[in-house]
């Protein structure tokens, strides 16, 4: 644990670098269309619990892992953005499914160290395209779910992007103030 918290507060932090394709605004909503490279990314998931009940236990797995819980004993220093990719129901709700990821940092990409705790695996993630929303704030389910829906709303029914999953994204989870959250949907290929 004190190697999550020491890496989180005094090592560096890598952001997922992406590529801007756009920068729009409708409605008064802004939002970018971005593509991201296909890269490694430590994963757990959960079912059966909400989102408010399991993320902050499972982006901690993350973290730790990161932070120096694995097989070299590595302190990787921290990702960001945590990702939490929903599968929203019909009626807009998050179903009790849901997966979180972190970026193994660009210094580990060839060969990260295994984890030690079981529920994390290694996965390679495709590259993708996302439309991408920004706000700030401390963000649960709801304040997820009310963004996802304007973002919904300002891309409008014609729009390429997949409607079963889309991805909660944190940027400094354990920051008291001035947190960034985004928003993202995977733009459907054509």
């Amino acid at each position: 644990m004190f190697g999550m918290i020491k890496n989180s507060l005094f090592g560096t932090t890598e952001e997922t670098e992406y590529k801007l394709l756009s920068s729009e605004t409708k409605d008064g909503v802004s939002f970018e269309v971005r593509r991201y490279d296909a890269a490694k990314y430590a994963v757990v998931s959960s079912e059966g619990r909400t989102f408010d009940q399991v993320t902050g236990e499972l982006m901690r797995k993350l973290l730790m892992y990161i932070g120096g819980s694995n097989d070299q004993d590595e302190a990787m220093g921290t990702a960001a953005p945590l990702i939490v990719t929903v599968y929203p129901r019909n009626d807009g709700v998050l179903s009790r499914r849901l997966v979180v990821g972190i970026k193994i940092p660009s210094l580990y990409q060839q060969s990260p160290p295994n984890p030690t705790d079981s529920a994390i695996r290694i996965e390679e993630r495709p590259g993708m395209t996302v439309y991408a929303l920004q706000f700030g704030g401390f963000a649960g389910e709801s304040e997820y779910r009310a963004e996802a829906s304007r973002l919904t709303r300002t891309l409008g029914e014609t729009a390429p992007f997949q409607r079963k999953q889309y991805f909660c994204c944190s940027y400094d989870p354990l920051k008291p103030y001035g947190r960034r959250n985004e928003v993202w949907f995977l733009q459907e290929e054509p």
